[in-house]
């Protein structure tokens, strides 16, 4: 059971076996098409989206050892400027298609242990919430009679995350080293 925002939410997984959860053939193959689906541009390596099938076949195996045996490491990330409303621009890292698969596994694993533990207003970069859902609960909260809005850009926040503290509140809940050192 785990405490989360609202209430005591029962949380079905199973903590000694995440690494090999991560790891098979089911959720390796759920990756696959969610970043297929994507059809996100190359990184560092240029390879596209549509080359990672005979990648996989060619490198499958390898790829799986890598990460077994604690040798995989990500590649850097490909870095493009996009330009944002305000006439600034946003610097985004793109990571490697193959780097990609291996963030999706991973993700589809730990998001329902972490899922509940999230705000109820919070939208960005959530399961099945959107800036419709966001929208609505502004509309709420208009009607409760607030009056007033922050609009805040937390610049380079995702640059000036603290690795240390992540990894210290991911070890809370995942134990397994594994895991936790992707």
């Amino acid at each position: 059971m785990w405490m989360c925002e609202d209430n005591i939410v029962e949380v079905p997984f199973d903590k000694e076996h995440l690494f090999e959860q991560i790891l098979s053939p089911a959720n390796l193959n759920r990756a696959y098409k969610a970043v297929i689906g994507n059809n996100g541009s190359g990184g560092i390596d240029k390879m596209s989206c549509e080359q990672l099938f005979s990648w996989l076949l060619a490198n499958k195996d390898a790829l799986i050892r890598s990460l077994m045996d604690g040798s995989y490491r990500p590649n850097p990330v490909k870095r493009v400027e996009i330009p944002k409303d305000n006439g600034k621009m946003r610097l985004l890292g793109i990571p490697t298609v193959v780097d990609r698969l291996v963030q999706q596994a991973i993700n589809q694993v730990l998001t329902p242990i972490y899922e509940c533990q999230f705000s109820r207003s919070s939208y960005g970069f959530r399961p099945r919430r959107g800036c419709h859902d966001a929208l609505r609960g502004a509309q709420e909260i208009i009607n409760a009679g607030y009056i007033y809005v922050v609009d805040l850009d937390l610049e380079r926040f995702f640059d000036t995350v603290n690795h240390s503290k992540l990894i210290e509140i991911l070890s809370r809940t995942i134990k397994d080293g594994r895991v936790v050192s992707l």
